[in-house]
């Protein structure tokens, strides 16, 4: 057990959450599992709806990190049971269930990289299919019977569909239940999610009480972090994130991407700096103490670092600067897909096809004036052919000002 005092410990768990419900209740509860020489179960929900985690997950994991350096135990569910019915949370539509063999894939790997952030040591892995899968009818009738449709639509989400006339779907309702009563059979002392989550988290100490449980748990929520472009949270279907499996050139090239006001917003929720020093780096941001772009070098090797390593993080930075600072190249370079294809491509249909010219006719006059460079090698034949085999990457800059990495997939 920590032997932090409690109020130390509930200052160091309060910074950089949003909702923590409540304070008194938590203390509480850390001096009775003192007492007992055991830490708090604290209980972390996700659904394996992708194969990946991105960063934007690590802003819950590093609290939960927290929890387990002061004692804690953390109970990571993995809802492969609550997959099947799909979080609603924020959702303008009914999602589409995932298969089964989705559902087990996806959770493997949840389960592999968690412990990027999280001590094995102090972690539990628990599906919630093992304990739904033995309800019976009657016991999810029981379940239902706990909550009103009225107190559902209380829920933003379910109240913009229902105004809009959009449809819901009956289990939908039993998402935010379900996710409740997980924390029954925990019997979890602690909830954590994003903000999105309240709602949900909220339910699941009702129904600790309606079943009979003497402590309800506590409820903390942390910021929802945004993604690459700066507006929206980070997401694998917006196209905006650095999953955790990223390599680390490209975590630390799309994090020198970001501007700098998302670089403070993620400094501020995933690196393990004091409110004393965020406050002083924006000061010496201001004040022209520090540059910018050392800024995000070092927020881009702290990430590297965290997922990849040391020597990683250093070989990203030598790669980055190699590669653009160097080469008097922007940081902001645009990354663009293609698909595979057998036949190499004619490199002026390429520039054409990215929109970095008009034309072929227009590419082919920048090459004959050495205005071309592919992989910082001038182009000179203008009849150049590219091969477009999945997982090699092209650096392209037309003109003097135009750039393009391209990724073929």
């Amino acid at each position: 057990m920590s032997l932090i005092p409690v109020s130390e410990q509930l200052a160091q768990l309060r910074l950089g959450t949003v909702d923590f419900i409540n304070a008194a209740e938590l203390e509480k509860k850390i001096l009775e599992r003192q007492a007992q020489k055991r830490g708090l179960s604290v209980k972390f929900g996700a659904d394996p709806t992708r194969p990946d985690l991105h960063i934007g997950h690590t802003v819950v994991l590093n609290k939960l990190r927290q929890f387990q350096d002061l004692g804690h135990q953390i109970d990571f569910l993995i809802g492969d049971f609550t997959a099947m019915i799909g979080d609603p949370t924020g959702k303008n539509e009914t999602r589409p269930p995932l298969s089964p063999e989705e559902i087990q894939l996806n959770a493997k790997t949840y389960a592999e990289q968690i412990f990027k952030v999280l001590d094995p040591e102090r972690t539990r892995i628990v599906y919630n299919s093992h304990w739904f899968s033995k309800l019976t009818p009657a016991d999810f009738i029981r379940l239902s019977a706990q909550y009103t449709v009225a107190r559902m639509l209380e829920r933003d989400d379910f109240t913009k569909r229902f105004a809009a006339h959009t449809p819901i779907a009956i289990h939908e309702f039993l998402y935010p239940l379900c996710q409740g009563y997980d924390s029954v059979h925990l019997r979890s002392d602690v909830e954590m999610g994003g903000t999105d989550q309240k709602f949900n988290l909220l339910v699941g100490r009702e129904l600790q009480k309606a079943y009979g449980q003497k402590d309800q748990q506590c409820v903390i929520t942390v910021p929802i972090l945004e993604g690459l472009d700066g507006v929206n949270k980070m997401s694998k279907s917006l196209d905006n994130y650095i999953a955790v499996v990223d390599s680390a050139k490209d975590m630390f090239g799309k994090t020198m991407r970001v501007s700098d006001t998302l670089m403070i917003r993620w400094i501020e929720l995933l690196t393990d700096v004091t409110p004393m020093g965020l406050s002083q780096l924006k000061v010496d941001l201001q004040e022209k103490r520090k540059h910018p772009r050392q800024v995000k070098v070092d927020l881009a090797k702290f990430l590297v670092k965290r997922f990849h390593g040391q020597a990683a993080a250093q070989a990203a930075e030598d790669e980055f600067n190699r590669l653009f600072v160097d080469k008097g190249l922007p940081d902001d370079i645009p990354e663009v897909e293609v698909p595979a294809q057998v036949e190499p491509i004619w490199l002026c249909a390429l520039i054409q096809k990215l929109g970095l010219t008009a034309s072929t006719s227009e590419a082919r006059r920048l090459i004959q004036g050495r205005g071309v460079e592919l992989d910082n090698v001038k182009v000179e034949d203008e009849k150049l052919t590219v091969p477009l085999v999945s997982g090699r990457t092209y650096l392209l800059k037309v003109g003097k000002r135009k750039f393009a990495k391209v990724r073929v997939s």
